[in-house]
């Protein structure tokens, strides 16, 4: 049977969290602090440290990997984006689009997860990619319906359509690609990342339909969502600024399901869209304003979700 969720999750403690220039040329939810490299890293360890306790709280598997001081890694934090992992067994390494966050995959973490008991049968190595400049940047560009075998992108300078073809052939996906635009300073530009803008569980999927322009696309994505059986919840373009679409949902040792949002996206939401999701889920709320606002990520990209089985 195939699940949607796992109670297995790795997270990556910060050693040098900070403002990374290479990835904000794309990323506009960054922004920089005035504040000094050490008072960051400080209150980045700290929201980390708060957020997984409260995951251990409700009884889910976290797996914390500390960071190596060496190279200097900024976003480190956001360990999706370089691996994931499959209920068959596979690993799969991705091309990145910032060569500073390329320093981010280590093997030592592979290792780490198979002394921790979980049975890799495969390294799917895509990170070829990189040499014909093209990316696909993980779980921050594919939304997986791992029940379906969908997985849903948006087009963007980080998520190239032919990594995302063969993607899908390897591993058995069928790809709903679309473009997604968000409005800066006036200016429209793509998203960066699918998850910035869309979310599945097992039941339910958030997505800002506003940020797809072309009405067929939108239509498209509509219809698979609803092929697939998920209650659709729409977030507005403000919602998605809050990082109202970067959840994930994971459950507990007991088969318990909870959706995790940061404090900035529950505060977002109205009161309609969290009962629906409350009705699906418990919902988990972690505070972490340094981490969102200096990397430009939120809850989501932390939580690299384990679906290896164990030996």
């Amino acid at each position: 049977m195939t699940n949607q969720t796992t109670s297995h999750i790795l997270m990556v403690r910060p050693a040098n969290f900070g403002f990374n220039a290479e990835t904000a040329e794309n990323n506009f939810y960054q922004q920089k602090d005035d504040r000094n490299s050490t008072e960051i890293n400080t209150l980045a360890r700290q929201e980390f440290d708060a957020f997984v306790g409260l995951l251990e709280e409700k009884g889910i598997d976290v797996l914390v990997v500390e960071d190596t001081d060496l190279p200097k890694k900024t976003d480190a934090v956001f360990p999706n984006n370089w691996f994931s992992t499959h209920q068959d067994g596979r690993l799969v390494l991705y091309p990145m689009f910032s060569p500073t966050r390329r320093l981010e995959r280590r093997k030592d973490i592979i290792e780490i997860l198979i002394k921790k008991g979980f049975r890799i049968s495969e390294i799917v190595d895509l990170t070829f990619f990189e040499q014909d400049n093209q990316f696909l940047e993980g779980t921050g560009s594919l939304i997986l319906d791992r029940i379906n075998k969908v997985a849903y992108a948006c087009r963007s300078q980080r998520t190239h359509q032919i990594p995302l073809g063969y993607f899908g052939k390897l591993m058995g996906f069928e790809i709903v690609d679309f473009d997604s635009t968000q409005v800066i300073n006036g200016a429209v530009s793509p998203i960066y990342h699918t998850n910035v803008m869309m979310h599945i569980g097992t039941e339910i999927s958030v997505v800002c339909l506003d940020s797809i322009p072309l009405a067929s696309e939108k239509l498209k994505v509509q219809q698979y969502l609803e092929k697939t059986g998920k209650k659709m919840i729409p977030i507005t373009a403000k919602q998605k600024f809050q990082f109202a679409g970067n959840m994930l949902e994971i459950r507990n040792n007991k088969g318990d399901k909870f959706t995790v949002m940061s404090d900035s996206a529950f505060q977002s939401l109205g009161d309609v869209q969290i009962n629906t999701i409350r009705r699906y889920s418990e919902i988990i709320i972690p505070k972490i304003p340094t981490i969102e606002k200096i990397g430009g990520g939120s809850v989501r990209c932390m939580m690299a979700e384990i679906f290896l089985p164990l030996m």
